[in-house]
């Protein structure tokens, strides 16, 4: 359920144009494709912020990819604009083809200033490719990113569901990657200065059990499911 990592660099470069099918190969098992993970991940960070009754103007995504987060993320309600950071440069001129319009842009992180103005920063699947000892200035980049108030929804696969450790074995990208659990995740942006607002699971059933998925809401406190949101606000 990757969606791909930040600081990987030229290893993505080399599957910028093959992403989608080493993807797809991994998530066979599921029976789901990448666009009905995405689509869901954002779908309930939207369920989070509409009880908090948070609007994000400007969204950042840190490990944007090819960008196929950004469509789901415009749509969210008092979108903006959004910005897509990576570092595979290949990648991001597939996401600027793909994605690219006045409400959409896309820049290498080097080249991206961390200026605190936005409401929110989406990062999925990013910092179980970020190794270990780099983890903590890019938590810190993402706290900058944020204007006080902000927040970080922050997705990881979760380690602990055997069904994820075996779909990231099946995607050439991910078999090595370092997971976090989630108290992994929660010392990393808590020592960011985050505020860990709540823990949320999903993807629990597969695509056979989908009947069951009208239960995922009321499971989402048990880490169960095959990934899991942090869900961070910058203190004001």
């Amino acid at each position: 359920m990757s969606d791909r990592g930040s600081n990987a660099g030229s290893n993505f470069d080399e599957y910028a144009d093959s992403y989608d099918r080493a993807l797809t190969q991994g998530l066979a098992a599921t029976g789901e494709d990448r666009s009905y993970f995405a689509r869901r991940r954002v779908e309930w960070l939207r369920r989070c912020l509409d009880r908090m009754q948070f609007t994000p103007g400007h969204t950042i995504e840190f490990g944007c990819g090819t960008g196929s987060n950004v469509p789901f993320l415009i749509e969210l309600a008092g979108a903006t604009s959004v910005v897509g950071i990576d570092t595979s440069e290949r990648s991001l001129e597939v996401a600027r083809n793909t994605f690219g319009s006045p409400k959409a842009q896309f820049f290498r992180l080097g080249e991206y200033e961390a200026q605190g103005n936005a409401d929110l920063v989406f990062c999925n699947c990013v910092f179980h490719h970020i190794s270990p000892p780099d983890r903590a200035a890019a938590a810190e980049y993402l706290y900058r990113c944020l204007r006080p108030g902000g927040l970080l929804a922050l997705w990881e696969n979760n380690p602990w569901n055997p069904g994820t450790r075996y779909v990231m074995s099946r995607i050439p990208f991910d078999r090595d990657a370092t997971t976090l659990s989630p108290p992994e995740s929660r010392r990393l942006v808590i020592a960011a200065r985050f505020e860990v607002l709540r823990t949320d699971y999903l993807f629990i059933f597969p695509h056979f059990l989908r009947w069951l998925r009208a239960l995922e809401p009321h499971l989402a406190s048990l880490p169960i499911g095959g990934q899991y949101e942090l869900l961070c606000r910058k203190p004001n």
